[in-house]
C-alpha cells in the first residue's frame, strides 16, 4: 500500500515514516507540509492511501480532504489529528474521510487503523465512536421531543406529575377522549409505551423537576 503523509510538523512526518516502514507491505512514497502540497503529491504520486492532518497552513485539512474527493473519490483518507472532538470526526466522515486517529495514540492505533481503513471499513477511534454514538442517541430523543405540539408537552408534564386524565381534562379545560387522544399520539412520536416510561422522559429532559 502507498501512502502519502500530510502534515506540518516534519518531526512527526519522520516517526510516522519510520514506524510505517517497519510494516513489509506499506510503502512511504511521499509527505508535504500543507493541503495545496499535498493535492500536489497526490496527483504525482497517486497513493492508495493519505494520512491527513486537520490543522494544516493555508489549505486546512477539512478544505483539503474535500478537494481530495472531488479529484478522486475512491482514495482512502485516514485523518490522523490532535482534535478529540466528535463533531470534528463527524464533518470529517461526511466529508468522504475513511478513518480517524488522535495522534497521542498513533503509535498504538494507526497500524490497526490502516489495516481495516485498506479493507474498505470505516475506523473511528475507541472514545470518540462511543462519544459519537451517545450524541447520536441524545440528537433522536430531542428530534422525537421536538415533533410534540405545545399542548401534548402540556399533557405530558402533567402525566409525569401524577395527574390521572380526569384530572389533566379538568386543568386543561378538556375532555377525557380529547386527552387520551394526546397521551396515545405523545406515545406514538416517543415510541414510548408505559406511564412509567413517559414519566422518566419527561424528567430526563426537563419537562418536569421533582424532589
Amino acid at each position: 500500500m502507498k501512502i502519502l503523509l500530510v502534515d506540518d510538523h516534519a518531526v512527526l512526518r519522520t516517526g510516522l515514516r519510520l514506524l510505517l516502514q517497519t510494516q513489509p507491505d506499506l510503502e512511504v512514497v511521499g509527505e508535504a507540509g500543507d493541503g495545496a502540497q499535498g493535492l500536489v503529491e497526490i496527483r504525482r504520486l497517486k497513493p492508495d492511501l493519505v494520512i491527513l492532518d486537520l490543522s494544516l497552513p493555508g489549505l486546512g485539512g477539512l478544505d483539503a480532504l474535500r478537494q481530495i474527493m472531488a479529484e478522486q473519490p475512491w482514495l482512502k483518507v485516514l485523518i490522523l489529528t490532535m482534535h478529540d472532538d466528535a463533531e470534528f470526526v463527524r464533518t470529517a466522515l461526511t466529508a468522504g474521510a475513511r478513518g480517524y486517529v488522535l495522534k497521542r495514540a498513533a503509535d498504538t492505533e494507526l497500524l490497526n487503523a490502516i489495516r481495516l481503513v485498506s479493507k474498505g471499513e470505516t475506523y473511528v477511534y475507541p472514545s470518540l465512536a462511543a462519544r459519537l454514538i451517545l450524541e447520536s442517541g441524545r440528537e433522536v430523543r430531542e428530534t422525537k421531543s421536538s415533533k410534540l405540539s405545545t399542548r401534548e408537552t402540556e399533557v405530558l408534564q402533567l402525566i409525569a406529575l401524577g395527574y390521572t386524565q380526569q384530572e389533566i381534562a379538568e386543568r386543561l379545560s378538556l375532555s377525557v377522549k380529547t386527552v387520551e387522544t394526546h397521551k396515545a399520539r405523545i406515545s406514538e412520536k416517543l415510541e414510548l409505551k408505559t406511564r412509567a416510561e413517559l414519566v422518566r422522559y419527561a424528567m430526563g429532559h426537563g419537562l418536569v423537576q421533582m424532589d
